[in-house]
């Protein structure tokens, strides 16, 4: 009788985590940061069926990298979650905290279980506040821990030069068309140094916006609204919205 080949516990970890980053960075980058009246996420997807980022609940939104079908599940979790708890208590007892403990949860239970492979996912969990001292952003790797972060944060592809370009740029008070400039710069960066031209077509953008008078503050820049964006750079503002310039809400929660 052969003896079963025998792996450490601490490899075996190390290599779950090693195919699930590999999985990752395949993947295209997004980009979410801070600016003055809210918080912008900015993904490179020519897809307009296929979303990276989406509305959650009220003040709530997700974004994601890796594997779609993965994704795409904890986001149809995330939103029962919130539906349900925003049922049965208050909508305020929603929060981003609580929606990141829940994916922290099932991403580690999922890695550590041998019984299946690690989820090929980096999730960024945000929330709105008053202000933007109110503002949150947990970023959640594959192993389910959860990382707090602040201003700006980046996942897949590039991740760490983006990231590393955004430290050195952004700042507080940024407006929405600085903090949409400087996040497309950070995205068309190759790891070479090289510079790419990315379109309106080729992103994927959207804003959780405090200044909305509706309850539900995520929107989707789209059209020539983000096209007079990226034109106007830092002289644009989420308040250049003209009638015609209609808006997609994600059906992510009822009001």
């Amino acid at each position: 009788m052969s003896t079963p080949f025998y792996v450490s516990p601490q490899q075996a970890m190390a290599d779950r985590a090693e195919y699930a980053r590999k999985g990752i960075a395949r993947g295209r980058s997004v980009v979410v940061l801070q600016y003055d009246n809210g918080v912008v996420f900015v993904a490179e997807n020519p897809s307009r069926a296929l979303h990276k980022v989406s509305e959650i609940y009220d003040r709530i939104a997700f974004a994601a990298v890796g594997k779609y079908n993965e994704f795409e599940n904890l986001r149809i979790g995330g939103v029962r979650y919130a539906d349900l708890r925003g049922y049965t208590y208050d909508r305020d007892d929603v929060t981003a905290r609580g929606l990141a403990n829940v994916y922290a949860q099932t991403l580690g239970t999922i890695f550590s279980s041998a019984g299946e492979k690690p989820y090929e996912v980096e999730l960024i969990v945000a929330e709105v506040g008053a202000g933007p001292e109110d503002d949150q952003i947990y970023r959640l790797p594959h192993d389910g821990s959860i990382v707090d972060e602040h201003g700006s944060v980046a996942v897949g592809g590039n991740a760490d030069q983006i990231s590393s370009y955004l430290d050195q740029r952004h700042r507080d008070g940024m407006t929405l068309g600085e903090a949409l400039k400087l996040a497309v710069e950070s995205l068309t960066r190759d790891t070479n140094g090289s510079e790419r031209t990315l379109t309106a077509e080729q992103l994927e953008v959207a804003v959780l916006d405090r200044t909305r008078p509706q309850q539900r503050k995520f929107k989707r820049l789209l059209g020539r609204q983000l096209s007079r964006l990226l034109e106007e750079g830092a002289g644009a503002d989420a308040s250049d919205i003209t009638k015609d310039e209609a808006e997609v809400e994600e059906p992510g929660s009822g009001d």
